[in-house]
């Protein structure tokens, strides 16, 4: 997997100093309630998924460190690849509270959306996020991604019914 370098961050592959920390945002509940409801996390199921265990071509997680700096500060997972029909899911996490509103999310974004266009030849990525979300939604409202709809009361989060917004980003045609 390559390292592919921005400004501020870098996104790499997911290596095994990285699984504490990993493990430590997933089984936290506050977090979890911003993607799924919280349910308590096994070590080993969660170091085979995400070291992609079985190797299953449809998904690439990404590690983003921030620049000069080992230890990650959130992922990045491209999931649902299909080739044929050039699309795939993405979604993104700061887990390291006191890395995000920096603009470091914003950034790694940007370097998985040109992946997925310069290397993995996508014309379409796609995401769901919760309505109650709504940094994330602008964040991905100023990259170009639009509303394509919403599953009104998909979650029930946390005593409460959460709807979630389908949006997509299309790659231009200029690109393809």
């Amino acid at each position: 997997m390559p390292v592919i370098f921005g400004k501020r961050v870098a996104l790499g592959p997911i290596l095994p100093l990285d699984m504490p920390e990993f493990f430590r945002w997933l089984d936290d509940a506050e977090l979890a309630r911003l993607n799924e409801p919280y349910y308590p996390k096994n070590w080993h199921r969660q170091e085979a998924f995400w070291t992609n265990a079985d190797g299953d071509k449809s998904r690439i997680f990404f590690a983003i460190r921030a620049q000069g700096d080992a230890l990650a500060i959130g992922y990045v997972q491209i999931t649902n690849i299909d080739a044929v029909h050039r699309s795939a899911d993405i979604g993104i996490c700061i887990g390291d509270a006191t890395q995000r509103r920096q603009g470091r999310g914003r950034e790694a974004l940007e370097l998985a959306i040109a992946y997925c266009w310069n290397t993995l030849n996508l014309s379409r990525v796609a995401l769901s996020v919760f309505a109650t979300n709504q940094p994330a939604i602008a964040l991905y409202t100023a990259l170009g991604f639009a509303s394509e709809g919403v599953l009104r009361r998909a979650k029930y989060i946390n005593g409460q019914w959460v709807d979630v917004v389908l949006m997509a980003l299309l790659r231009a045609i200029s690109q393809q």
